[in-house]
C-alpha cells in the first residue's frame, strides 16, 4: 500500500472542500472496497478524508411521505429498519442478499452506490483496463466473460456493477443528494448517477471533483408486493450473475430492474409498462438491446427465467 496522509473533517462541505484543495483525495467510511483496492494498488489515493464523524447517519421522514437516507447509514442498519422492512421491503431484501453480516455492519449506503466493479481483469494489475488504466483496453473483450454485461456495455468495457442496494433503489426511484466542495447542493436521480462507460469507463458517476454524496432519499412508498431475487454461484457471499427487483401491484401493473446484467441497475420504464402483457413483453422491453458475448448469453435465458419466477411469486 502506498503512503497517504489522513484527515478528519467535521462538515460535509469542509470535507468537499478538502478533496478538491488536494489532488488524489478520497473520502473513507466504512472502507469496505477501497482499503481492499489500496492494499492491490489499484486505487492509490494521495490522502485520505474521513467522513465517518459527520452526522450523516440518520434515516428520518421527508415531508411527502418518503424516507431521507444519510450517507453513513450502515447496511445493517438500513435493512433492520422498521420503516424500510413495511414499506420498501425490496430494499431491504436486496440489502440481505449482498455480502456478508460483517462487511453489512461496516458498509454504508454512500460506498455501496460507489463500489468499484468486480472484474477479475480490474483487479489483476497485470491485465489491461481501461478502468483502472484509461487507454489501455478491455482484457475481458476477449478474455473470459461469463460474469459480465449483457447489455449497456461498449467496446472499451463490458464490466458490471457489483450493488444489490443500488438495484432496489432504481426500482424505487431513489435520488442522490450531494454537497459541492463551493457549498452548493445537488440532487441526482439514480437513474443519472451512473454513466455509460462508452469510451471512458473510468469515469462512473456523473459526482464532479471533491463531490460528496450526504444522503439518499426515497419518494413515498409504492405499495404492493415486493421482491428481490438474486442468482449467484453460491449461496452467500457472491456476487450476482443475475438479479431482478420487483414491486408488483394487485392490478398486474408494477416495476421491475435487473442486477448483475450491465453497468448500472438496469430499468427500463418502457418494460414496466409491459407488466400486465406477461412476461416476454416485459423481457422483451427490458433486454431490447442486449450483446452479450459467448460466454455470457446464458444470463439472458437466466433473466428471463429469474424474471418469470419472480412475476409468478409476486402475483400468486
Amino acid at each position: 500500500m502506498k503512503a497517504f496522509t489522513y484527515e478528519r473533517v467535521k462538515t460535509p462541505a469542509e470535507a468537499a472542500a478538502s478533496a478538491q484543495r488536494t489532488p488524489g483525495a478520497k473520502f473513507i467510511a466504512g472502507g469496505t472496497n477501497l482499503l481492499d483496492l489500496m492494499k492491490l494498488e489499484i486505487e492509490t489515493p494521495s490522502h485520505l478524508i474521513d467522513v465517518n464523524h459527520l452526522a450523516l447517519d440518520k434515516i428520518e421522514p421527508t415531508t411527502d411521505g418518503g424516507l431521507r437516507i444519510g450517507a453513513l447509514v450502515r447496511n445493517t442498519d438500513l435493512a433492520a429498519d422498521e420503516r424500510v422492512r413495511r414499506d420498501y421491503a425490496v430494499l431491504s431484501r436486496a440489502l440481505l442478499a449482498g455480502a456478508s453480516g460483517q462487511l453489512r455492519n461496516q458498509a454504508t449506503t454512500a460506498g455501496n452506490l460507489l463500489q468499484r466493479t468486480r472484474c477479475p481483469y480490474f483487479y489483476d494489475t497485470n491485465q489491461p483496463c481501461n478502468k483502472r488504466l484509461p487507454g489501455s483496453g478491455c482484457a475481458a473483450l476477449e478474455g473470459f466473460s461469463r460474469q459480465h454485461a449483457v447489455i449497456g456495455a461498449s467496446k472499451a468495457c463490458i464490466a458490471t456493477h457489483p450493488s444489490d442496494m443500488a438495484v432496489a433503489m432504481r426500482l424505487l426511484d431513489a435520488v442522490v443528494e450531494t454537497v459541492s466542495p463551493d457549498g452548493s447542493e445537488r440532487r441526482i436521480p439514480l437513474s443519472d448517477f451512473y454513466l455509460a462507460p462508452g469510451d471512458t469507463p473510468h469515469r462512473e458517476t456523473a459526482l464532479k471533483p471533491g463531490e460528496l454524496i450526504v444522503a439518499v432519499t426515497l419518494p413515498r412508498p409504492l405499495g404492493g408486493t415486493h421482491i428481490y431475487r438474486k442468482v449467484r454461484d453460491r449461496a452467500s457471499y457472491a456476487f450476482a450473475l443475475v438479479s431482478i427487483a420487483a414491486v408488483v401491484q394487485p392490478d398486474g401493473t408494477g416495476r421491475v430492474a435487473a442486477g448483475g446484467v450491465a453497468h448500472k441497475p438496469w430499468r427500463q420504464e418502457e418494460a414496466d409498462a409491459q407488466l400486465p402483457h406477461g412476461v416476454q413483453a416485459v423481457y422483451d422491453r427490458l433486454f431490447a438491446d442486449a450483446h452479450p458475448t459467448h460466454e455470457n448469453e446464458y444470463k439472458l435465458l437466466l433473466a428471463k427465467r429469474t424474471l418469470a419466477s419472480v412475476l409468478t411469486e409476486a402475483r400468486a
